[in-house]
């Protein structure tokens, strides 16, 4: 246990409540039963008061250092509940409430990895929670409490209470999505969080914004991802804006919810993973935005998953007539366990670079045209947090123009996983080999992510896990997937499965059939993939797998689960509209 940090997000909750109490902090919009949306809002002190009346709550039923599973749906009581356990010395962890008929496993892995001792949720989904709990065969089901159901308005008898004095050293455990693995919680500690969030607003305002008048954050990430719940819920109070949020739901049913509300706020500051460019692109109408102007926002982060620059030249252009100018989108990248926050650049179209694809899969980078090879991203390379290019086997810094392992240094980086044992972390606390000047030998997080520095500029090529070796070369599943979505619009898996001990590409793609589509648009969509894969990437396709929308499996972040589309493809899973 460690004493309460002097300027944890809990402090500055109560810091704004004693000098701005009347102000609103959260504004959160429903549109379950009315698509018109109904806003709740909370201010400062009303916030803080609930906070520490939910902590009194919640130290009936726990103790500090205990573990509290939210599992709530997208709202303030969500917020509260997460606010709430940190305030009384608990460990929150923000999970995803299961849907009907959902798997158990993610949930049982994380049970057995916390032992929590209470689980929060609300009084609407109570009743289908216990019901998921009890499927999930837990040997323990902890004790579930209704954050609605507290006296969370009652009147405050003194202080925070003994909530203030101590704190675990672990402020929430925020868990993978599980794209290449089973769920880790990761360990964000009341310092990491300050400084991650630090260490964003100086990247991207270069410490102008200093006042709560400046930024309206608006979000409709779920507050289980670490950039929702950075974003969402942590940057609004470590800095004092007024947040407006929704949930994906709301923005998945009509993605100009998400543009209307980045209009209608005041300097406008906001976040979302790649495929949200694309929807909000394709399906907000110029009606939708009618007579708003997009000029006052002042910027939109994409990241969580790789940014792909055909979508951020379609959704400039997209929405250029109401005044949206390319320098407002931000690509960013960054992970869980460095917070959520790595580095980020301002997106021009010089922010992409084209790289030839047979010198890539050979590990070195060489520039050539645009329109050719593979169009990546350019990004500043950070010295705070400091971001290195590594061989992963000799784990000595690699040249530039050379493909490597990013490593990370910082404050803002985890000390590991709960739980795990020392052989499954050993992505913390890595070592550099004879380091360059200026940077230190450790302790560097080894991110599992390649890339290489062109040009004093960061250049991020995918993940070591997802890398496919086929016939001897190397080749990355989103150089692939990328070329197949720009002909066919939909998600995609590019994953290589073992046939006769040879590895052969294989692509799984969703496709939507159009209404003017001719019967043969199966054997065209196959002619032009194949075409497009072998001229790019100079591979042939083992098997060309056209699946209807929403069968690839993805994580609660979205990210596609490629590890999984392989199970499903050996056993012959999938739903293919070519069957």
């Amino acid at each position: 246990m460690t004493p309460a940090p002097q300027s944890s997000i809990l402090s500055i909750l109560h810091g704004r409540a004693s000098m701005r109490p009347d102000e609103v902090a959260f504004t959160f919009t429903n549109y379950d039963h009315d698509s018109g949306g109904v806003a709740e809002s909370v201010t400062w002190s009303q916030l803080s008061r609930r906070t520490l009346n939910a902590a009194r709550e919640l130290g009936n039923h726990a103790s500090v250092g205990d573990r509290v599973v939210i599992l709530a749906p997208q709202g303030l009581d969500y917020v509260l509940a997460f606010l709430g356990s940190m305030q009384a010395g608990l460990i929150a962890v923000p999970l995803p409430l299961p849907h009907r008929g959902a798997s158990h496993d993610r949930v049982s892995a994380v049970f057995d990895d916390t032992s929590p001792a209470v689980v929060l949720t609300t009084s609407t989904v109570a009743d289908d929670v216990a019901e998921y709990l009890d499927r999930a065969g837990l040997d323990v089901v902890p004790k579930i409490v209704e954050v609605d159901a507290m006296n969370l308005d009652g009147l405050l008898d003194g202080g925070p209470g003994a909530s203030s004095t101590e704190f675990p050293s672990t402020a929430y455990l925020q868990y993978s999505s599980g794209s290449t693995r089973l769920p880790t919680g990761v360990m964000i500690s009341h310092q990491n969080l300050q400084v991650n969030y630090e260490q964003l607003m100086r990247k991207i305002f270069g410490g102008s914004v200093t006042s709560g008048a400046d930024l309206t954050m608006v979000s409709w990430l779920p507050f289980y991802h670490d950039m929702g719940l950075v974003l969402g819920v942590c940057a609004p109070i470590l800095g004092g804006f007024h947040a407006q949020l929704t949930s994906p739901t709301a923005f998945l049913e009509s993605p100009a919810r998400w543009m209307r509300a980045l209009a209608q706020n005041p300097h406008a500051f906001s976040a979302a993973p790649n495929f949200a460019f694309d929807l909000a692109a394709r399906k907000t109408t110029d009606r939708d935005l009618a007579g708003l102007d997009l000029g006052g926002v002042v910027g939109i982060i994409n990241g969580a998953e790789r940014v792909v620059p055909a979508s951020l030249e379609r959704f400039a252009d997209r929405f250029a007539h109401f005044n949206f100018r390319d320098h407002m989108l931000r690509p960013s990248y960054g992970m869980a366990e460095a917070t959520v926050f790595v580095t980020t650049a301002t997106w021009a179209e010089s922010s992409a670079v084209a790289f030839d694809v047979g010198e890539l899969s050979a590990g070195r980078a060489r520039r050539c045209p645009a329109g050719t090879g593979s169009s990546l991203v350019s990004y500043e390379l950070p010295q705070s947090p400091m971001l290195r290019v590594v061989d992963a086997e000799t784990e000595r810094e690699v040249p530039q123009d050379v493909v490597g392992e990013l490593w990370v240094h910082g404050d803002n980086v985890s000390t590991g996983y709960w739980g795990r044992p020392p052989e499954e972390q050993r992505c913390f606390g890595a070592t550099i080999v004879d380091p360059s000047s200026g940077t230190p030998d450790g302790p560097w997080l080894r991110t599992g992510d390649l890339g290489f520095v062109s040009k004093g500029k960061l250049f991020i090529v995918g993940r070591i896990k997802d890398l496919l070796i086929i016939r001897g070369r190397n080749h990355y599943p989103e150089d692939i997937e990328a070329t197949i979505q720009e002909l066919t619009g939909g998600r995609v898996a590019a994953i290589s499965v073992p046939v006769n001990d040879v590895e052969q590409l294989v692509a799984v793609v969703e496709l939507k059939k159009r209404e003017d589509s001719p019967e043969s648009w199966l054997d065209v969509v196959k002619s032009d993939v194949t075409a497009a894969i072998s001229n790019e990437h100079g591979v042939t396709v083992g098997d060309l797998v056209l699946v209807p929308p929403g069968s690839i499996p993805t994580t609660t972040s979205g990210k596609i689960q490629r590890a999984a589309c392989v199970g499903l493809y050996g056993e012959g899973q999938f739903d293919r509209l070519d069957a």
